[in-house]
């Protein structure tokens, strides 16, 4: 969608945000680096953003047209509308979607060389959206959202469009791969690169960015550029970010470049020349207690490793500045040499100091590194100059020439960079140096001289005294800059010796008899002796470089033109503030010395004195009260510690796949004509819109068509009513499939309690379950509230439905509530799920391109695996075909009845994961286990004969067992008996049918039932603070990787270490002997622990988070928090003699749940490569042999389509129904593919037997349809199976209501079309495909085509299997298919079949008509608004409790009923508080898996947490405890009431409630939680449950609404 750039000029960046009187928002941007505008639509319910790259759609030709196109041309219908210049980011965070944009900027470099500019944001804005999703947060979250957006933007945040500038100028890279260290809205920014629209996110640095002109009396003009850099390494604020961190950086860390050039005339080359230094604290691990009173803060280094990840600081900056190996002319070093890193040092260090400690560790750090030798190319120098002291002794002038003199040596050995910006590349090839060039740069760059090395300073905060000694050093370098250039700074030198042109490095007259002349294209001069005739590159009385460096102050002040000296001080004396109030939210002090060259020098010094005081006093209060909310926002607008701020947040939104080119199928009669046929309930615009049905009705269902395949993960009602709220309907079933034909259940009976009206209710659906795990596993939701036990550690039972990334139809059935006999009213109604990233798969780019690489992946590791299914788990899942579960030739599945949904439920079996797929990658986090290690490892395996998944398991069991003498297990063993079956992937069903099968309860070996209830809050507790620990030590780890190279752990210990059934000590050479056993391991690996120094074999190892759990119960390093100034590190062992009990637990518990979470990926996974390969065939994971051209395979489609749009593409466009396909063939779906997708030679086919099919195409929106392209097969077409077509079109299901366009026969096309028959050729030169086009006399208005093709069949005798399953072959030879099918005439035309490569239906897309839905409820009829208003005839009345008390962990409220009251007819039920947590685990892999970029989906939303509450009662002579009623709680904003009528009213003293489902699924927001709790204290019944009974008002008289609930 790239447009080159308008022929008058580049345009400026436009943004328009609009947001429409019904909520929805909408973005239209207008890049500077195109011609096109984009429209962005945030999605109302989600969030999400969505952008489908269509002309006339989400494309527009201009603003204007894009802006007219979505509020049709009125601008009444806009709540508001914001402009801006850029967008700065968005995320959505929970029921927020927060919108950043610049609305104002400035022009901070307007152009640098080469082009592009750089701005500074001067003015921002936060667009708050509110949501209508029902997600509960809490309000330590909500907080948090709010302090976000608090967050300071303006003035401390630049960026420039068309260039990268995260790198030193020039950038040899592109704009669209910055250097991440410094690109601060990364994270900020990933919802426009899902989108395919990373260019409308500026890439936001934070720092400086200024610019200066010097020059006067006739001297040559030039400007200099300071750029300031920070680094997002190490955020924070002055006493939370000091010293280094995990990231192996060090807080307040800058990058500094000093750009000078020479402006020129356009198309003339522009010299310029750059100096590049850093600034930041000391890099060792140290911080400073801050104390209340005014004492100094007392300095501290950290007594475990202070040097730790020092040596990777210096390796970051040693690669970073190397330009020894670069192809320069006149390098400041040989490539054999070394990169210089020189560090001034600027602290005190007189006897005393509270600084003079960390002067001895930073000169100890350095001694340290340079003995482990792990940096043989780089030379540190250590420069220790005690900057306030100095000036306190000798004096602000002589202190500068001090500094002066000790920076000679390593700035003239470091030196800058120079050269030339061409402006065309035509001669490139003749220049000597470094060529730079990119795509974002019209000419190159000669680099002639490159900076080798850099020079750092650091003070105690990295900030006065660093930002004055910059300064004074950056001026000696600034005057050399100038003289390289030309331009003359001598003040007795100015007046009548400078030539306009010069920038030859001198500035000195030329000698008698001496000329310059100038190379016209690269601006080198050359100078000619005319006395002898010889010309060279070398001036004839050159000028002394760095002469400045050897002169006094005053010299230096006398001999320099003070105007330039005076403007880079300005310079400095701006970044220093902003730099300053960033990390102290002061600005800078002692800044007074940066004006010593100026007139009013005294002065200055004066009020800074008092300036000085009143900043120290700012910067004390900062420091104790602001400072942690500053940190805050800082780690979340990076996206660090989300986990810990945000822990609720989704990093990917799901989509709403019921709306805008959603539909329904069948039309549903309501009582109004003007409603429609129901459209209106899967429309945002009609939110507000009650629908009422024409009269009582059994039923109301929905047959929803969704826009696009996805797993439906939720549904949201919008609870319509009345006054009387039992209209809507009481009780609700979901079913769900890829079509009509395949429509399954997967949510029976669920209930809808009453709600007020215009409450979001969300009800978290997942996958088909079979009957048969339903009722196994399900039983213990239905069994007396006595018998049931909590599952605090972990979902002990959880059922686990299917997933399928292809469902497309969605049939909701609502019951009203019996007492109803009044018709039923409706709200919005929307369907939300994951929906893969089809385009980007295909197109392999992006997210896209990761699960792809991960589904290909998968692939290849099955088909590595050995034929024998014994020793490949994913045999059977996998290689038998892309439909496992199929064993027939077609690609159905049984028909069922399209109201009632019945099918056949064919249950998965389940193979064993083996020991290969748990210590791959896939659970590579902190690994280290090799191959040669593995195979020592005794496990059951090992003892056993192999076995297939149950049968181990049993075996497994049986070995816990045996020592027992019963069949009873212990916390431990049952454990370890739980990894061992998640290790064989069983699910929870398959393991209790085993148990089940030798006699076994499975609730006998149910973790959860085995532990005092006093441990388990602490195990709990320990074992989230060990997620919460890994996660943070991923996080960091992968953060630290940012300019270094991997570095392996040479440790084979992973992050749990949980040792096999049957694996033990290896014996004598192990002195912990932790796993005492009979049998020996045969390991001989032994290591030594950390805290007793004894040997210890692998086993007797406790996992690498032992080390992690135990330094944060130490207080080494508080939860999460990544500003802590002390080290964390999982280096060494540690014994499990060595470790509590509690962190051991912690570790398995963690380690199970790790597995369930990573055989749910699997699960995923899996059904992503079954869903690709049904849509593409599996011969699309090999596509990348094929060579294609992504801009010739565009070309080719524009050719077919003809100016008009594509309609039926996958994956807007789909079949209502199954296509039988013959083996063998492409699958169906591959005929609406996009056309560069699949394989080349494969194609569809239909069984050899079939005569006739039907295709039922579903397009992407309703449309006019001008007519249908079919690409011709292959193999091509011969007069035997040439079909004859016929093409219907229609609004809705119904074939009463199609009409027919057309029908045409293809065979009379051969004749005058020869190029359709035989087998294609492999021309390249042909282009377009060969194709028939269906084209129709008028455009037909319609949402679904039908297309029928039909043979005549042969009937034959006899019947060859064996010949006709090879007529078509698509053998991966493509000549072996084709040459059967060599002519016409040959066997194939016996035996007949239809066949086709594409179907491409052609027409334009219709608007959606924009409802005005304040309009049509002015249009309601008054006796619909009379009914609505109309109040019931009976209301809900509070039945009084005389007591209640809460019991097991306030799970369960008993409520002591007063026998006078009457009876109870239902409960009030208000909203939970607790929260989902993103975070339930240690990362289970090295990638981590909250980073918003590489998640498609999120493991919760395919598994959701479900509560439901169980209503019981005494009943009968023996008062025995019965459930009466059992509910499905939806997910409601907390506090929201549910009313929930039970069956039938009762009388009972005694009343139970009870909570079940997946708790453990819940936590408390982390600022609200209480510590030590098994469980969310939101869920906590108290006060939370009220009784009611029905009653008309008159009966209650005057006492009716005191009465009321």
């Amino acid at each position: 969608m790239e447009s080159p750039v308008a022929a008058g000029g580049p345009r400026n960046t436009s943004v328009v945000v609009l947001t429409l009187d019904t909520n929805e928002v909408y973005i239209v941007v207008s890049l500077s680096s195109r011609t096109d505008t984009q429209v962005i639509y945030i999605d109302p319910t989600t969030g999400s953003l969505q952008h489908n790259r269509k002309l006339g759609y989400d494309v527009f030709n201009s603003q204007d047209e894009a802006v007219n196109h979505i509020t049709d041309g009125s601008k009444l219908i806009c709540k508001s509308t914001t402009y801006a210049k850029a967008i700065l980011g968005y995320a959505v965070l929970g029921s927020f979607g927060l919108l950043l944009v610049a609305t104002k900027l400035t022009a901070s470099i307007p152009y640098l060389p080469g082009g592009g500019c750089v701005y500074t944001i001067s003015e921002s804005k936060w667009i708050k959206i509110l949501l209508q999703n029902p997600q509960p947060q809490g309000k330590g979250e909500v907080k948090n959202i709010q302090e976000l957006t608090e967050f300071e933007i303006d003035g401390k945040h630049y960026f420039c469009e068309t260039r990268d500038i995260t790198r030193p100028f020039p950038s040899r890279i592109s704009l669209q791969s910055p250097d991440d260290e410094f690109v601060w809205n990364g994270w900020f920014s990933t919802a426009f690169k899902r989108i395919g629209l990373e260019q409308h996110c500026v890439i936001l640095l934070q720092g400086f960015v200024e610019y200066r002109t010097f020059g006067s009396l006739g001297q040559q003009e030039g400007i200099v550029a300071l750029i300031a850099r920070r680094s997002r390494l190490h955020p924070g604020t002055r006493y939370l970010a000091r010293g280094i961190n995990s990231c192996y950086s060090t807080g307040n860390e800058i990058e500094c470049e000093q750009l000078v050039w020479v402006p020129k005339r356009a198309g003339q080359s522009v010299p310029f020349n750059t100096y590049i230094w850093r600034r930041g604290t000391i890099p060792i691990w140290w911080g400073a207690d801050l104390k209340m009173t005014a004492a100094e803060a007392v300095i501290y280094v950290s007594d475990r490793d202070p040097y730790k990840g020092s040596a990777r600081y210096y390796q970051r900056l040693s690669t970073r500045y190397d330009a020894r190996n670069l192809g320069v002319v006149g390098t400041n070093q040989n490539k054999g040499g070394f990169v210089p890193i020189v560090c001034v040092n600027l602290l005190r260090n007189g006897e005393g100091k509270s600084e003079s400690i960390l002067v001895q560790h930073f000169e100890e750090s350095l001694n340290h590194i340079r003995s482990t030798r792990k940096l043989p190319s780089t030379r540190l120098h250590l420069i220790n100059y005690d900057w306030h002291t100095s000036i306190r002794l000798k004096g602000e002038q002589q202190t500068i020439e001090g500094l002066w003199y000790h920076l000679k040596g390593p700035t003239i050995s470091i030196g800058i960079s120079e050269g030339d910006y061409l402006p065309s590349r035509q001669h490139m090839k003749d220049f000597q140096g470094e060529i730079v060039y990119n795509d974002d740069l019209i000419g190159f760059f000669c680099l002639r001289v490159h900076q080798n090395g850099v020079i750092r300073y650091n003070c105690a905060d990295s900030l006065d005294r660093t930002n004055a000694a910059s300064y004074f050093g950056g001026l000696q370098v600034f005057t050399e800059q100038c003289r390289r250039l030309g331009i003359c700074l001598d003040s007795d030198l100015v007046i009548g010796r400078q030539s306009p042109h010069n920038h030859s490095g001198s500035t000195t007259p030329l000698s008698p008899g001496w000329k310059k002349q100038t190379d016209g294209a690269t601006g080198t001069p050359h100078y000619t002796d005319r006395n002898t005739r010889t010309t060279s590159g070398k001036h004839s009385c050159p000028d002394k470089p760095w002469k400045r460096f050897d002169m006094t102050f005053e010299e230096f002040k006398r001999s320099t033109i003070l105007s330039p000296v005076c403007q880079l001080a300005d310079l400095f004396l701006i970044a220093g503030d902003i730099h300053a109030t960033i990390y102290t939210g002061s600005k800078a002090m002692h800044s007074h010395i940066l004006n010593i060259f100026s007139d009013e020098a005294g002065k200055s010094k004066q009020f800074s004195v008092a300036q000085n005081v009143k900043i120290t006093l700012q910067r004390r209060y900062n420091n104790a009260v602001v400072d942690s909310y500053r940190q805050k926002q800082l780690e979340m607008f990076l996206g660090l510690r989300l986990f810990k701020h945000l822990p609720s947040v989704s990093i990917q939104p799901l989509h709403v796949l019921s709306r805008r080119s959603g539909c329904l199928l069948k039309p549903i009669a309501s009582i109004e004509t003007s409603s429609g046929d129901g459209d209106s309930l899967l429309s945002f615009k009609q939110k507000d819109i009650i629908w009422v049905s024409q009269q009582a009705a059994d039923i109301i269902q929905l047959f929803i068509y969704l826009r696009e395949p996805c797993h439906v993960c939720q549904l949201l009602l919008t609870i319509s009513h009345g006054a009387d709220d039992s209209t809507y309907p009481s009780t609700l079933d979901v079913r769900t499939g890829r079509d009509l034909d395949v429509l399954k259940p997967v949510l029976e009976g669920a209930s809808i309690p009453r709600c007020a009206n215009g409450t979001n209710m969300v009800i978290p659906i997942s996958g088909p379950i079979s009957d048969k795990d339903m009722a196994l596993t399900g039983t213990a939701a239905s069994l007396p509230a006595h018998k049931t036990k909590f599952p605090f550690l972990y979902d002990f039972g959880g059922l686990e439905g299917e997933l399928d990334f292809l469902t497309r139809v969605v049939v909701l059935t609502f019951y009203p509530a019996e007492s109803t006999c009044s018709p039923v009213t409706l709200g919005e109604v929307e369907i939300l799920g994951i929906s893969l990233p089809w385009r980007d798969m295909f197109a392999s780019e992006r997210p896209g391109r990761r699960l792809w690489e991960s589904v290909k992946n998968m692939r290849e590791d099955v088909n590595s695996f050995p034929s024998d299914t014994d020793s490949n788990p994913y045999a059977v899942a996998l290689t038998n075909d892309v439909l496992p579960h199929e064993s027939s030739d077609t690609y159905t599945s049984p028909q069922v009845d399209l109201l009632t949904g019945e099918d056949i439920d064919s249950g998965s079996v389940s193979q064993p994961m083996t020991e290969i797929s748990l210590h791959d990658s896939s659970l590579g986090l902190f690994h280290g286990h090799n191959e040669e290690t593995d195979s020592q490892r005794i496990s059951l395996q090992d003892n056993i004969p192999t076995k297939m998944g149950v049968e181990q398991y049993i075996s497994c069991f049986e070995l816990l067992t045996a020592s027992h003498g019963d069949n009873k297990l212990g916390f431990v063993e049952a454990m370890k008996l739980e990894i061992e079956r998640l290790r064989l992937d069983l699910s929870a069903a398959e393991r209790d049918r085993a148990l089940s099968s030798i006699g076994i309860d499975p609730a006998t070996i149910n973790p959860n039932t085995l532990l005092e209830e006093s441990y388990i809050g602490s195990l709990c507790k320990a074992a989230n603070s060990l997620a919460v620990l890994g996660q943070a030590f991923l996080e960091d780890r992968t953060t630290g990787a940012i300019g270094l190279d991997p570095v392996d752990d040479d440790i084979d210990i992973d992050f749990w270490n949980i040792s096999r059934i049957g694996e033990e000590c290896c014996g004598d050479p192990c002195q912990v002997r932790a796993e005492t056993s009979t049998l020996t391991s045969s390991s001989q690996t032994i290591f030594s622990c950390s805290a007793c120094q004894r040997k210890v074999c692998r086993v007797c190892c406790a996992g690498k988070g032992a080390i992690l759990l135990g330094q944060n119960q130490t207080g080494g390093t508080s939860t999460g928090d990544s500003s802590s100034n002390r080290s964390v590190t999982m280096d060494g062992v540690i014994c499990k003699l060595c470790c509590q009990n509690s962190v051991l637990d912690a570790l398995t518990l963690d380690y199970i749940r790790v597995l369930i979470s990573q055989r749910r990926s699997t699960h995923a996974e899996t059904a992503t490569y079954e869903a690709l390969g049904q849509v593409v065939g599996k011969n699309y994971f090999s596509r990348k042999k094929e060579s294609s051209d992504k801009h010739a395979a565009a070309s080719t489609f524009q050719q077919l389509l003809n100016e008009e749009e594509s309609l039926a593409e996958f994956p807007f466009g789909s079949f209502l129904h199954s296509v039988e396909s013959a083996s063998g063939s492409a699958p169906p779906l591959s005929l609406l593919a996009p056309l560069d997708t699949g394989s080349r030679h494969s194609y569809w086919k239909a069984p050899p037997s079939t005569s006739s099919v039907e295709f039922i195409v579903v397009l992407g929106n309703l449309s006019d349809v001008s007519g249908v392209v079919l690409l011709v097969s292959p193999c091509g077409y011969s007069m035997s199976d040439s079909p004859t077509v016929q093409i219907w079109a229609s609004q809705k299901i119904h074939k009463e209501e199609r009409s027919c366009v057309g029908k045409w026969d293809v065979r009379s096309l051969i004749t005058s079309s020869p190029e359709l028959s035989g087998p294609e050729k492999s021309d390249k030169d042909i282009q377009t495909p060969r194709h028939i086009k269906f084209g129709f006399r008028n455009p037909v208005r319609c949402r679904l085509i039908w297309i029928k093709l039909s043979i005549q069949m042969v009937v034959s005798n006899s019947v060859s299997f064996e010949k006709d399953s090879n007529l078509l072959s698509l053998a991966e030879d493509p000549s072996s298919g084709i040459g059967r099918r060599a002519s016409i005439a040959g066997t194939s035309e016996t035996d007949p079949c239809l066949h086709a490569k594409r179907i491409i239906v052609v027409g334009s897309s219709v608007k959606a008509d924009i409802a005005d839905s304040s309009s049509q409820t002015s249009e309601r009829a008054s006796s619909l608004i009379n009914w609505l208003e109309k109040a019931p005839l009976v209301n809900r009345y509070r039945v009084q409790v005389e007591s209640e008390k809460l019991i097991e962990n306030d799970l369960v409220l008993e409520q002591f009923v007063s026998p006078a009251s009457p009876m109870v007819s239902g409960f009030r039920l208000d909203g939970f508080n607790a929260i989902k947590p993103r975070l339930t685990h240690s990362p289970s892999s090295n990638v981590n898996s909250l980073d918003a970029s590489s998640i498609v989906f999120e493991r919760r939303f395919l598994s959701p947490a479900i509560l439901h509450i169980q209503v019981s009662t005494l009943q009968g002579s023996s008062e025995e405890m019965v459930v009466v009623a059992e509910y499905r709680i939806p997910e409601v904003k907390g506090g929201t009431a549910m009313y929930f009528d039970l069956p039938k009213a009762i009388s009972s003293r005694r009343i139970w409630f009870r909570l079940v489902g997946d708790i453990a699924g819940f936590a408390d927001d982390p600022e609200e939680g209480e510590g030590g709790r098994p469980l969310a204290a939101g869920l906590c019944l108290l006060n939370r449950i009220k009784l009611y009974y029905y009653a008309q008002p008159n009966d209650l008289g005057r006492w009716a609404s005191l009465s009321g609930i």
